[in-house]
């Protein structure tokens, strides 16, 4: 299968290394020479006008990972096209926006759409999750999780922090990937609040998001995004009645990838520890566009939907509002 890749920045640069064995043809992105760039890198064509991209005789999937204004717009084109299409988190600015997506594409139910959730597709998360789902640690009780990154000089002025460019702050930008883990492993939830601050960067949006989210069954997540966290961090940790899994890092400037499963004894006490580590190249990119592949192929839903994605926002806009009424 032939693919475009609209957008050309860090996360066009991944999804363009993890095609395995899909051919890249065209790239767009309104910087020529980024185009040209990655173009370049896999030997294929580029243009400056997205639409380009869509309308191709020559692609059959499209990527959209472009700035979150371009997400909602350009998917919706690709989809009324009949290009099969992967468009990155947070998929749209808003709700409101990501329900347009949603009900064009389920008016064209022979195009796959998937939600760019490449998280779920991490090692150690997917590890946790079977170990989980196998039932031996018991029910899950709450879910700890932190996720940030510092920034860099500029950030302040950067697309992220314009508001009506982004639709949010790191809530919203990485705190996404948080909700939808703990959606991923808890289910559903019905209660979400939080407050959202600016403590450092002088913008409009949030650097700091401190949220609970609780359920019918009495889980609760406990979830904290931050652009000020000076020495990059992941950290999801479930805890069960009978255990305790811990995942750490996400490779590169987060750390070694592992997962610490912490396993009750019946006596109690010191726990006995089983560790797995995931040393090397990031592989999530590869086995999320893989399940996309298969998904198309079997036409069936693919693991992190549109649906995912608006439920996930939900939440967060939930958290939003209920900080901005108790500030």
């Amino acid at each position: 299968m032939k693919v475009g890749i609209i957008g050309a920045g860090l996360i066009g640069n991944k999804r363009a290394r993890s095609l395995g064995d899909a051919e890249l043809s065209l790239v767009a992105d309104v910087d020529k020479k980024r185009a040209k760039e990655l173009a370049e890198k896999h030997n294929c064509s580029f243009t400056t006008d997205w639409k380009e991209v869509v309308t191709s005789d020559s692609v059959d999937i499209v990527i959209v990972s472009t700035t979150n204004d371009y997400l909602a717009p350009i998917t919706i084109e690709a989809i009324k096209n009949g290009k099969h299409t992967l468009v990155e988190k947070p998929c749209a600015r808003n709700p409101k926006e990501l329900l347009k997506v949603i009900s064009v594409a389920e008016r064209h139910n022979d195009v796959t759409v998937k939600a760019g959730f490449n998280h779920r597709f991490h090692p150690a998360l997917m590890k946790a999750k079977e170990i989980l789902d196998s039932g031996g640690i018991g029910k899950l009780m709450y879910i700890r999780a932190r996720y940030g990154h510092g920034g860099r000089k500029g950030y302040e002025k950067e697309w992220r922090a314009k508001p009506e460019i982004s639709g949010g702050g790191e809530m919203l930008d990485q705190g996404i990937h948080l909700v939808d883990l703990a959606r991923w492993f808890a289910g559903d939830f019905d209660q979400a609040i939080g407050y959202c601050t600016t403590m450092f960067w002088d913008m409009k949006v949030e650097d700091n998001c401190f949220a609970l989210l609780r359920n019918r069954r009495g889980q609760i997540a406990s979830l904290h995004a931050s652009c000020t966290e000076w020495k990059n961090l992941f950290s999801f940790e479930i805890f069960c009645k009978y255990g305790k899994l811990e995942v750490n890092g996400l490779g590169g400037s987060y750390g070694e990838e592992t997962l610490t499963y912490y396993k009750m004894k019946p006596e109690m006490g010191i726990p006995d520890r089983f560790s797995y580590s995931w040393p090397g190249e990031d592989v999530s990119w590869k086995l999320e566009f893989g399940n996309f592949i298969e998904a198309i192929k079997k036409n069936k839903q693919p693991i992190g939907t549109l649906r995912d994605a608006y439920k996930d926002m939900k939440i967060i806009f939930d958290i939003y509002d209920w900080s901005k009424r108790h500030q």
